[in-house]
């Protein structure tokens, strides 16, 4: 007989959701920003945010008033938030599937770069990787309409 807690497992038998710590990157971040620092200045002290690569990479894709898009530059920025979202979630023990809840707020980084890495994929021509990363926003437990609600 198992004298775990109900709430540390899954009773579904699958894996349990992944909440990246409130110590991550992006809890720093968001608060530099709302202070009203720079996103281009609080990336260089919080590299390791991917909300920061995905608020460049979604700035980048749709430029405020209405400059041309580099989605190009779009796609570096967003597959930078991307492996720094993928580290992060590892760290906090994914193991490649399970959910990762969207209104979960240190989680909401990386799913806004996995987004912005699917546009900015599709941009390009790659259409490959845009549907692989919009099957991951999938397999996490939440969709693309419900991350892009998050901008």
């Amino acid at each position: 007989m198992s004298l775990e807690h109900p709430t540390s497992r899954n009773l579904l038998d699958g894996p349990a959701p992944v909440l990246l710590p409130a110590t991550h990157p992006d809890t720093a971040a968001r608060a530099a920003l709302a202070a009203g620092a720079e996103v281009r200045d609080v990336v260089r002290h919080e590299p390791a945010s991917s909300y920061l690569w995905a608020l460049l990479a979604e700035e980048a894709l749709a430029p405020a008033g209405g400059g041309a898009s580099d989605p190009v530059a779009a796609y570096a920025y967003a597959r930078t938030g991307y492996h720094r979202g993928l580290d992060a979630l590892r760290r906090a023990g994914w193991r490649g599937q399970g959910p990762v809840p969207v209104d979960h707020v240190p989680n909401q980084g990386v799913l806004r770069a996995v987004l912005a890495l699917s546009e900015a994929a599709a941009a390009i021509g790659e259409a490959p990787e845009a549907e692989r990363c919009a099957q991951l926003l999938l397999d996490s437990g939440t969709t693309p309409a419900e991350v892009a609600a998050l901008r």
